[in-house]
C-alpha cells in the first residue's frame, strides 16, 4: 500500500509558516471535547456516580495481578506509546520522502501522533482519580481525602509537556518557518515526553508493587508476569531514546556524525543497565530484544507497508551481552561499580559493534578518518549513560536501598558530560572557500529528469578525509542517499541516478570534521517561501554552503532578542520535566517505609537479587 503524498502535495505549494486558522479551531475542538471527557470520567469516579473507570480498572487487576489504579493507566499508557511512535515514524519518513505538509489535519501520520499523546496524557490522569485511599506512601496529596500516585503525576506531566509542543510548534512555525528537522525544539518536546513517560510507568509500576507487598498478594506468585513486564518497560524505554537517532536511521541527519554514537551509547547505557539492575538475570538481552522485536515491526509497516523510506535501527545485542557478562563478576549491589564497568564494556565492545553494523545495514557508514574523535565522545556517553541507569534501576527498587551518595553524584556528574558533549557537538563552523565543478550526465528514460554526476573539488584535497561525502536527493517523492566515490584526486563520480525534477531536492553533502556544508544540484521553485528554482544544467560551478540553507529552506531568521526568548522557554519547559522526572525518582526512593525482612524474602528476583545480594 503506497499512500502517493506527492502527488497531492504537487497540487499545490504547501504553507511554510503556521496552520491555516481552520484547522487550529478543529484542532482545538477536539482538545477541548477529549478534556471535557477526561473530566466528566474522572470527577464521575470521584464521586461514584460514573463507574466505568472502576470496572475498566478492576477487570485489569484480575488479568494482571497489579492493583487496577495501576494497571488499566499501564495498559493504556503502553498502547498509546506505541500508537503514538508509529506515527512518529511514519510522519517523518512522510517529510523526508514529500517534504513539509499542509497543515496539522492534512498528514494522517499527525492523527497517530495526537491519539498517542492524548492517551499518553488521559492515562497519567487515570492513575491519578482511580485510587480512593491513598495508594503508596509516595503519593501526592491533591485534596483532603485524594492522593496521586506519584507514576500517574508523572506520565500525566510527561503527556502534557508534549501536547504543549504541539501550539508551541505552529507558534515557531510562524515566527521562525517550518524547521524540517526532527531537532527542531518544539519536535524534541513532542518526542521527549513521550519517551519519559517509560519512567513514569516504572514509577508507577513500583508503587503498584510495594501496595502488594503490603497486602496479602505475593509478588512471587507474579514474578513471570511481572519480570516481562519489567524487560517490556526497560526495552521500551530503549525504544523510546533510540527516537532521538531517527535522523541517522533514515540516512538524512542535519547534525555532526558524532551525534549518533553519543546517543547509541547513550540509550544503550541508561537502558541495558537499567534493565539489568531493575529487572535481573537475563534483562539486558530481554530488553535488547523486545527493542530489536519493536524497531522490526515499525520498520516493516513504515517500509514495505506503506511504501514510504524504510528506517533502519541498531541492534544492542554485543552491549546487552556485555552487561550481562559483567553482571556476572560485579553485583548490581553495588550499582555504582556496577555501572562504570558496564559503561566501560559498551564504550569499547558495543561501540565497535555498532561500528560494524553501521558498515552491515545502516544508511551512512562510520568512516575510518572519525575513529578517534566517535571513541572519545562513545566511550564518554558510555559511561554516563550507565551510570544514570545505575542510579534510576537503584530509585525504582520495590524495597528499601540504602543511600548511595556517590552514585548520585556520579549521575550529576554523569548529566554534566551529556551536556558537554552536546555543546560540544553543536559547534558546526562553516568550512569557507570550497567550491566544485560538476558535469551532470542524463541517463534513464523516465518521465523525470535523472542524471549521474561528476564532481571535482577546488580545493582538490577538500573531501579527502570528509566523515561523509555524499549525494542526497529527497522530497519528491522518495529517498536517495549514495556515496560519491573517488576516481582521481580530488574527483569524484555519483553511484546512482539523481533526480533533478519535479519537487526533488537534489545536493552534495560535505560533512568534514565539525563543518556541515552541501552544493545545491537542483532545487524545485517553492512560492510559498518564497524562492526560485536552482536549476542542474550540463555543467556549472557552484560554491559549498551552510547546508541548513538547503535542507532547511522555509527556515527564516528572527530578531536576536525573539530567537533567544523561543529557545528559552522551550529548554526551561525541557528542563522542568527533567527535575519532575529525577524529584519523583528521588521521592521514589527516600519515601518507602521500612520493611521486614520476612517481607522482603517474598520479592525474589524481579530486581536482580537486591534483596539477597545475588545481584546475578
Amino acid at each position: 500500500m503506497n499512500f502517493d503524498f506527492a502527488t497531492i502535495l504537487a497540487a499545490a505549494a504547501p504553507p511554510a509558516g503556521g496552520a491555516e486558522i481552520a484547522q487550529i479551531v478543529i484542532a482545538t475542538t477536539a482538545a477541548t471535547v477529549v478534556t471535557c471527557a477526561l473530566l466528566f470520567l474522572g470527577l464521575g469516579h470521584r464521586t461514584g456516580r460514573v463507574q466505568i473507570l472502576q470496572r475498566l480498572a478492576d477487570f485489569s487487576e484480575r488479568s494482571s495481578g497489579f492493583p487496577g489504579w495501576v494497571a488499566f493507566p499501564s495498559a493504556v499508557a503502553t498502547a498509546s506509546l506505541l500508537t503514538a511512535v508509529f506515527g512518529m515514524y511514519w510522519d517523518i519518513s512522510v517529510h523526508i520522502d514529500n517534504g513539509r505538509d499542509a497543515g496539522p489535519l492534512a498528514n494522517p501520520a499527525h492523527y497517530f501522533i495526537l491519539a498517542g499523546l492524548f492517551g499518553i496524557f488521559s492515562a497519567g490522569f487515570f492513575a491519578m482519580v482511580l485510587p480512593k485511599t491513598r495508594p503508596s506512601t509516595v503519593a501526592i496529596r491533591l485534596g483532603r481525602d485524594w492522593y496521586a500516585p506519584l507514576g500517574g503525576v508523572l506520565i500525566c506531566a510527561c503527556g502534557a509537556f508534549s501536547l504543549i509542543g504541539f501550539p508551541l510548534d505552529d507558534i515557531w512555525h510562524r515566527l521562525f518557518g517550518q524547521d524540517v528537522t526532527l531537532w527542531g525544539p518544539t519536535h524534541l518536546m513532542l518526542i521527549g515526553g513521550a519517551a519519559m513517560t517509560l519512567v513514569g510507568i516504572a514509577v508507577l509500576a513500583v508503587e503498584g508493587m510495594r501496595a502488594n507487598a503490603s497486602g496479602e498478594t505475593s509478588l512471587e506468585e507474579l514474578l513471570h508476569t511481572k519480570m516481562a513486564r519489567a524487560i517490556a518497560l526497560t526495552g521500551g524505554l530503549m525504544l523510546g531514546l533510540s527516537t532521538f537517532q531517527a535522523e541517522f536511521d533514515f540516512g538524512v541527519p542535519q547534525f555532526q556524525l558524532i551525534f549518533q554514537p553519543i546517543l547509541l551509547m547513550l540509550a544503550a547505557g541508561v537502558g541495558l543497565v537499567l534493565a539489568r539492575t531493575y529487572a535481573g538475570p537475563g534483562a539486558a538481552l530481554g530488553a535488547a530484544g523486545f527493542f530489536i522485536l519493536l524497531r522490526g515491526i515499525l520498520a516493516l509497516l513504515v517500509g514495505p507497508v506503506l511504501g514510504q523510506t524504510t528506517p533502519h535501527f541498531p541492534l544492542y545485542l554485543a552491549e546487552a551481552a556485555v552487561v550481562e557478562v559483567v553482571a556476572l563478576f560485579i553485583s548490581t549491589q553495588k550499582p555504582l561499580r556496577f555501572g562504570l564497568v558496564s559503561g566501560l564494556g559498551i564504550g569499547t565492545i558495543g561501540l565497535a559493534a555498532e561500528w560494524a553494523w553501521s558498515h552491515a545495514w545502516m544508511p551512512l557508514p562510520w568512516p575510518e578518518s572519525a575513529f578517534p574523535e566517535i571513541a572519545i565522545v562513545g566511550f564518554s556517553a558510555a559511561i554516563a549513560g550507565a551510570t544514570i541507569g545505575a542510579w534510576i534501576g537503584t530509585r525504582l527498587s520495590p524495597v528499601p536501598q540504602p543511600r548511595s551518595p556517590q552514585l548520585r553524584r556520579a549521575a550529576v556528574c554523569s548529566a554534566a558530560v551529556l551536556a558537554a558533549l552536546v555543546v560540544y557537538g553543536l559547534y558546526t563552523p562553516t568550512q569557507e572557500g570550497v567550491s566544485a565543478q560538476v558535469a551532470l550526465r542524463d541517463v534513464g528514460n523516465g518521465p523525470g529528469r535523472e542524471v549521474m554526476a561528476t564532481v571535482r573539488m577546488s580545493p582538490p584535497d577538500a573531501a579527502a578525509d570528509a566523515e561523509w561525502f555524499d549525494v542526497t536527493a529527497w522530497q519528491g517523492g522518495g529517498l536517495v542517499v549514495a556515496p560519491l566515490e573517488r576516481t582521481a584526486p580530488g574527483v569524484y563520480r555519483s553511484t546512482e541516478p539523481i533526480p533533478v525534477h519535479g519537487n526533488w531536492k537534489a545536493m552534495i553533502r560535505l560533512h568534514d570534521e565539525n563543518s556541515l556544508t552541501a552544493l545545491p544540484l537542483y532545487l524545485p521553485r517553492d512560492e510559498a517561501i518564497p524562492v526560485g528554482e536552482t536549476p542542474a544544467p550540463a555543467s556549472f560551478t557552484r560554491s559549498f554552503d551552510d547546508e541548513h540553507q538547503l535542507l532547511q529552506r522555509e527556515a527564516k531568521p528572527g530578531p536576536p532578542f525573539l530567537t533567544a526568548l523561543a529557545y528559552s522557554v522551550v529548554a526551561g519547559i525541557a528542563l522542568s520535566l527533567l527535575v519532575l522526572l529525577a524529584w519523583g525518582l528521588h521521592r521514589l526512593s527516600v519515601g518507602v517505609r521500612p520493611a521486614s525482612r520476612r517481607r522482603r524474602l517474598r520479592l525474589p528476583g524481579l530486581v536482580g537479587g537486591f534483596q539477597h545480594g545475588g545481584g546475578r
